[in-house]
């Protein structure tokens, strides 16, 4: 759920990175928070458990305007993968504005990519959080793995429901598309805060429709305002 902090001026969002165990999840946050400016970023945290870890960071992104004179922040979070596990997963995810779920294309891992799907569902309900309403991009990662499996058999496995969700081909270990997959979600996240806000204040809004149609366009290294 978004935050507004007035005091500081900034509006902040939770984006939780899920899926496959050992699926290239902390992979993306490593990359990210390599190509992130070290001014406008937190650092880099893992909580390590035995098998598993969830990383976190936080990073102020310029250019995602969503109320006028507020910086937008993203915290960025991976979960753990192994049921064992659910508990955190379950507090994790809890209140996240988006989600990236993380599939290994490897087609002897197109099994755990459906039982951590299924996982994720579970979770959101658990949650109480509805899947037809929270921002969520796939990412079919481990592209570049000599079996990957057609992404048109992934689809049909993981994205074959009523509401469609955005899809990239990804190889995290090598950069590809992580951005583009964090953009991606980004913009749904905001663009939804967007129309809530404008909902609830009707034509007062203090959005103005350009301010709506912002998002946060992350390169590497991204233009970033510096924290404080």
């Amino acid at each position: 759920m978004a935050s507004i902090h007035h005091a500081e001026r900034y509006v902040s969002f939770k984006i939780v990175y899920c899926g496959t165990p050992i699926g290239g999840k902390t992979t993306n946050l490593q990359h990210v928070h390599q190509c992130l400016d070290p001014e406008t970023r937190g650092d880099l945290i893992s909580l390590a458990t035995a098998q598993d870890r969830t990383l976190f960071f936080d990073f102020l992104a310029v250019e995602a305007v969503v109320l006028n004179g507020y910086r937008t922040r993203f915290h960025l979070y991976t979960v753990p993968g192994q049921i064992v596990y659910n508990a955190t997963y379950q507090l994790v995810l809890r209140q996240a504005d988006g989600v990236v779920f993380v599939a290994d294309s490897q087609l002897d891992r197109q099994r755990d990519n459906i039982h951590a799907w299924q996982n994720f569902e579970a979770n959101l309900r658990l949650n109480g959080q509805n899947i037809e309403q929270i921002p969520i991009v796939l990412q079919y990662n481990k592209r570049d793995a000599p079996n990957a499996a057609p992404v048109e058999y992934m689809e049909y496995l993981l994205n074959n429901g009523q509401q469609r969700h955005l899809s990239y081909e990804a190889a995290a270990s090598r950069g590809h598309n992580v951005l583009t997959t964090l953009n991606a979600v980004s913009h749904q996240v905001l663009a939804r805060f967007a129309s809530r806000v404008h909902e609830f204040d009707g034509p007062s809004s203090t959005l103005s429709h350009d301010e709506r149609g912002s998002s946060a366009d992350m390169s590497c290294p991204p233009q970033m305002a510096q924290a404080g």
